[in-house]
């Protein structure tokens, strides 16, 4: 039976490996993106957006095989963003594990706001 300290440790845990590996991600990404994009040096005075294919986790996952610098950072980026997800998800697992519905329920439209918020687009 997992107590609160046990469950506060495991949150901890999964929070900073997973903030460590999106870190590891976006790391690979960058050093990908200065071997990629050499050259002339970009102009900032003007905002150019990512590339629509970058603009979903789907389309993030459809680059990936080609090996764009974009597609990896971006990943990182999506993996950093999953990371308070999946605390929120384990979160509700070790609530029901201790039977405390209170807090299974809060953490359930804790999620549910959290995926509404990422699927709605705006």
């Amino acid at each position: 039976m997992m107590n609160d300290q046990k469950m506060e440790v495991a949150m901890g845990h999964l929070l900073r490996t997973g903030v460590l590996i999106a870190a590891f991600v976006v790391f690979i990404g960058g050093v990908l993106y200065l071997n990629q994009n050499r050259g002339p040096r970009p102009d900032y005075a003007t905002f150019h957006s990512v590339a629509a294919g970058l603009r979903s986790p789907v389309g993030v996952i459809k680059q990936l095989h080609t090996g764009d610098s974009n597609a990896i950072i971006q990943l990182g980026l999506l993996l950093l963003i999953a990371t308070p997800i999946a605390r929120v998800i384990f979160a509700a697992f070790g609530f029901s594990a201790e039977k405390d519905w209170l807090y299974l329920i809060i953490s359930l439209i804790v999620l549910a706001v959290l995926t509404y918020s990422l699927l709605d687009g705006h």
